[in-house]
């Protein structure tokens, strides 16, 4: 018998100063059993750097041909496509050519030498490479709950992730 996905909701509220973004998302997101509660976090974090209310989380584990999260317009063209750690070259190039906005958020001890090792990618105008510190990645898992209440302040460049019980300090370097 499979292993069925475990449920977590996120009420997110978002107050970014640097791009007066004042929003509030409330998020239900599907945590694979392969997948961990790192990779669960950082989406949620990949989900608030491009929030919109048409984003949403796809079924990028059960279906290897979708992202982490993308965004459709109103005529269902993919508008974002978003990923969520170190995915295939072939993978971002094809996503590349059919949306807008492509980004790729990174996190864990293998970036630099996958970010080396698909060089390619710096070709693609419409790619965005970030990667989050390993201390972001540790911090974040700390305000993970089945049901979460969290609060994201944007500052000057600084991101506070503010949990029920903790808080984060997010540290994003756009690599590309």
């Amino acid at each position: 018998m499979a292993l069925k996905a475990t449920i977590y909701k996120a009420d997110l509220d978002i107050a970014n100063m640097d791009v007066h973004q004042y929003a509030d998302y409330q998020l239900t997101m599907a945590l694979h059993p392969s997948e961990t509660i790192e990779r669960l976090m950082v989406r949620l974090l990949a989900y608030a750097r491009f929030a919109d209310e048409q984003l949403e989380f796809s079924r990028d584990l059960f279906e290897t041909d979708e992202p982490a999260l993308w965004e459709r317009d109103l005529t269902g063209q993919l508008v974002k496509w978003i990923e969520v750690g170190t995915p295939d070259e072939d993978k971002v190039k094809k996503a590349s050519a059919r949306c807008k906005q492509v980004a790729v958020i990174t996190y864990g001890s293998g970036v630099a030498e996958w970010y080396k090792k698909n060089a390619r990618l710096k070709t693609l105008s419409n790619v965005q490479v970030w990667q989050l510190s390993e201390k972001t990645t540790a911090a974040i898992q700390q305000l993970c709950e089945r049901t979460m209440q969290l609060q994201l302040n944007v500052m000057d460049g600084e991101w506070t992730l503010i949990g029920n019980h903790a808080q984060a300090e997010i540290e994003w370097t756009q690599l590309q």
